[in-house]
């Protein structure tokens, strides 16, 4: 599988991230310290601090400031994932216990925080733009809970628009993305149009993560990462059930009022699922994807011919394919 191939030409820079981050998260405090290498060994991906490596390595090559900012990136997105699995009351991440569940959402919060101040501190260790990525990755703090509460607010209220969507994947998924592409073309100094342009790029990458990964609520596949039908039992509405209310308007008012019941009334979103299937609205969805994921590769142009520039293309086709 071509992902195997983008992993392997990463795993040096990657290592360099992940000792970056052990360093940051050491602790003398046994328990915080403890968590902190358990919390590492059940890592994720790594997408983020891969986008950078591969967009630093197209501009010129990967820098001290460029882990830096790959492994703040990181941190910062675990930090979020640690205070979500509170709001959630989520049990398991990634296949292991969470925090909260393990320690409390206490516990949970505050080896969040730590992990929040530790990517401030990546960041402001940086030779050159330091200034400037605090602005960016402040921004997307900012970004992040906002996204999460309007998607909290839309999901009592039930009247999620397309707007309404987009602002929200964007602030709560492709915000780090671009912060992410951003910082890593500051870490070699590129100029403002590739800044723009890469910067893009995440951003396009991030929406396009983002509509696959709510694609998985409506789909039986084996190993996606998450729980099928969860975002419906949250009342939340995403882009397949947006789709199947577009091809059948008519069945607005009742569907969303099923969806509005679901909290209270779980049953419900069977429902609502095979309205979905029955509207086709995993198609309309697949043709969204599609959309972000070609909008991200036409951004790719103002890079020059490299390895590096073949895997992001790489990391396009994987995010719009992804099945887990």
């Amino acid at each position: 599988m071509y992902i195997e191939g983008l992993k392997s030409f990463l795993e040096p820079g990657m290592r360099r991230v992940r000792c970056e981050m052990e360093l940051l998260l050491a602790s003398e405090v046994s328990l915080l310290g403890e968590t902190n290498r358990s919390l590492l060994g059940s890592g994720g991906k790594g997408m983020r601090p891969g986008l950078a490596l591969l967009i630093a390595g197209a501009l010129g090559g990967v820098t001290e400031d460029t882990i830096r900012f790959a492994a703040a990136a990181e941190l910062l997105h675990n930090a979020t994932l640690l205070h979500d699995d509170v709001v959630d009351g989520a049990d398991r991440r990634r296949g292991a216990p969470t925090v909260s569940s393990l320690l409390g959402g206490t516990a949970s919060v505050l080896v969040g925080d730590f992990w929040l101040v530790k990517a401030v501190e990546s960041i402001l260790s940086a030779e050159r733009s330091s200034e400037r990525a605090v602005r960016i990755f402040s921004k997307t703090l900012s970004d992040l809970s906002e996204g999460e509460l309007l998607q909290m607010e839309k999901a009592v209220s039930g009247d999620t628009t397309r707007a309404d969507y987009t602002r929200i994947i964007y602030s709560k998924t492709a915000s780090l993305f671009e912060a992410t592409a951003l910082t890593a073309a500051l870490s070699v100094g590129a100029d403002e149009k590739t800044l723009s342009a890469v910067g893009r790029y995440g951003r396009e990458i991030g929406m396009a993560f983002q509509v696959r990964d709510d694609m998985f609520d409506y789909m039986d596949a084996p190993g996606v990462g998450k729980p099928v039908g969860i975002d419906l039992l949250e009342g939340k509405i995403t882009e397949p059930l947006l789709c199947a209310l577009d091809a059948a308007p008519g069945e607005e008012a009742r569907i969303r009022d099923l969806v509005r019941r679901i909290p209270s009334e779980p049953a419900l979103a069977d429902e609502v699922r095979a309205f979905v299937r029955e509207q086709d609205g995993l198609s309309g969805a697949a043709a969204t994807l599609d959309q972000y994921v070609k909008k991200s590769l036409d951004c790719l142009e103002v890079l020059p011919d490299s390895e590096e520039k073949s895997y992001l293309r790489t990391l396009s086709c994987y995010v719009g394919e992804r099945m887990g």
